[in-house]
C-alpha cells in the first residue's frame, strides 16, 4: 500500500493519484474501495472472488470486484463486452438494461469470472443482490458489515472489540431461507398467541 489511489477513479472527479493524504492528515493512509474492503472483510481462506454489483440508490455506483487470495485483496476494472463489468452489472447497466437483462449478465459475469480465475469461494454483496430472484450457484450474499472486518484487516488489526458477530465474515441466508424463517416466525407467533391464556 502506498497510501495513494494507484489510477484515477471512474466515477467521480480526477486528482487523487498525484495528492498526497499522508501529508494532508498528519497520519498514516491506506487507499481502499469499499468494495475491496467489504471483499476483505469476506474473506474466508483460499482464494475468493468477490461481485458487488452496486445499490439502487447511489447515483454513480461502481462498487467492481475483487479477488483475494491469502487475504490480499487486487481490485480491478476488466474490460467486458463494449465497456467493463461494472457497465453491465453495477448500476449503471441495471438501469440501462433493466431487471431481467441485468439478471442475465450478473449470472453471465459469475460464470465468466469463476471460469477464469478458479476462485474457492465466491461472495456476492451490495442492495441490487436483493434483486436476484436467484443466486447463481454457491454464491451466498456477503454481509455489508464485512466492511469493518476489512478495515481491521487492512491494518493487520485484530478485530477483538467488534461485536461478536461482526469479527468473522458474515454470510446471508439466500432468499428461500429468508422467507421460510420469516414463515416459521410468523406461525410461531400465531401459535404462541393462539396458545395464551
Amino acid at each position: 500500500m502506498s497510501g495513494r489511489p494507484v489510477s484515477e477513479p471512474h466515477n467521480i472527479a480526477q486528482g487523487w493519484v498525484g495528492f498526497n493524504f499522508e501529508k494532508a492528515f498528519g497520519c498514516a493512509v491506506k487507499i481502499m474501495n469499499d468494495a475491496a474492503m467489504q471483499a476483505l472483510g469476506s474473506y474466508k481462506q483460499g482464494k475468493m472472488l468477490f461481485l458487488g454489483p452496486g445499490n439502487r440508490t447511489r447515483i454513480h455506483d461502481d462498487r467492481g470486484w475483487s479477488c483475494v487470495a491469502d487475504g490480499a485483496g487486487s481490485p480491478a476494472h476488466l474490460p467486458y463486452r463494449s465497456a467493463t463489468f461494472e457497465d453491465y452489472v453495477g448500476l449503471r447497466g441495471l438501469q440501462r438494461l433493466g431487471e431481467k437483462k441485468w439478471r442475465q449478465y450478473v449470472a453471465d459475469v459469475v460464470e465468466q469470472l469463476t471460469a477464469a480465475l478458479e476462485p474457492d469461494d465466491v461472495v456476492l454483496s451490495g442492495g441490487n443482490v436483493k434483486l436476484l430472484k436467484k443466486l447463481p450457484p454457491l454464491c451466498p450474499e456477503g454481509a455489508n458489515s464485512n466492511a469493518l472486518l476489512g478495515g481491521f484487516r487492512l491494518w493487520g488489526k485484530r478485530a477483538d472489540h467488534l461485536p461478536a458477530d461482526l469479527r468473522k465474515p458474515t454470510r446471508l441466508p439466500t432468499p428461500l431461507t429468508r422467507r421460510n424463517t420469516k414463515r416459521r416466525r410468523r406461525k410461531q407467533k400465531e401459535h404462541e398467541h393462539g396458545s395464551a391464556p
